[in-house]
């Protein structure tokens, strides 16, 4: 059964025959293999066209700042799944992406499309994005949900990464419409929230990348092959020096069990 109006599948990204290999319009062997750093390859395989130097720069400045974050709870799944199979690496590196949900790497997509959809309002409804970033706060706080791209546990004064990140766009001239909606957003969300809510990585991610030129719908690849990079050195290590069965002890370790009692278990208090 055929879904969808296409008589006719196709591809632009790659093709090859008995004799070469073809990659968005270069050869493989010839042109890439030696020729481009894996930044640009990245860029390339995702829009069509090579970055130029500053586009190669923002997003080498991304993949720089969100591939490592810790023992969050990704990579201790990662991580135990190894221990528990150590010769599935294709496993462990799975179970690692798989945990980047809207809490944890995958809330840079939240945050890109939530600058985006700001700035969607503020052109249908004729104003300034200012009052729409305004207005989406107010109703943020009435109906008791997250800024996407604002806040952060750890880093209640300022997250650096993102300070950083910004501060790059800024020197290379990139910082456009969606920096300028992050900063409008980090100006009045704390007042209109009544707490601590400064622009954390996952908002400047979206917002350097996308005025930079990455595409909104592709903005989820950027922290997954950066945390595949982090994933890697941390499968590494376990693989060398195992901690999945430690982590995984102390986890049990520290749960209480609040179920109904056996009868057996009941005999035996």
């Amino acid at each position: 059964m055929r879904i969808g109006k296409q008589d006719q599948a196709y591809t632009a990204i790659a093709t090859s025959d008995a004799e070469s290999i073809t990659v968005r319009g270069y050869d493989l062997c010839d042109e890439l293999i030696g020729r481009i750093g894996f930044t640009d390859y990245l860029w390339l395989l995702v829009l069509g066209e090579k970055p130029d130097e500053t586009q190669r720069q923002v997003l080498d400045a991304c993949l720089v700042a969100i591939a490592e974050h810790g023992l969050v709870p990704s990579v201790q799944a990662a991580r135990m799944t190894l221990a528990a199979g150590p010769e599935a690496w294709q496993g462990a590196m799975a179970a690692g992406l798989l945990g980047m949900g809207s809490v944890v790497a995958g809330s840079t997509e939240s945050a890109g499309r939530y600058l985006a959809e700001v700035l969607a309002k503020a052109e249908a409804d004729g104003t300034d994005v200012e009052s729409a970033a305004i207005a989406s706060l107010k109703d943020h706080k009435a109906q008791r949900r997250k800024v996407a791209g604002l806040g952060h546990p750890q880093h209640s004064g300022g997250d650096p990464r993102a300070d950083r990140l910004l501060a790059i766009a800024d020197e290379l001239g990139v910082s456009g419409k969606y920096v300028e909606t992050l900063r409008i957003l980090d100006k009045h969300a704390t007042d209109i929230i009544e707490r601590p809510l400064p622009i954390n990585v996952s908002g400047a991610i979206p917002a350097v990348i996308l005025d930079a030129g990455w595409p909104l719908d592709a903005l989820k690849a950027v922290p997954l092959v950066a945390r595949a990079a982090g994933l890697s050195a941390h499968l590494f290590e376990e693989a060398t020096r195992s901690i999945g069965f430690i982590m995984s002890n102390v986890g049990d370790e520290a749960i209480s069990y609040d179920g109904k009692i056996s009868s057996r278990a009941k005999a035996a208090e």
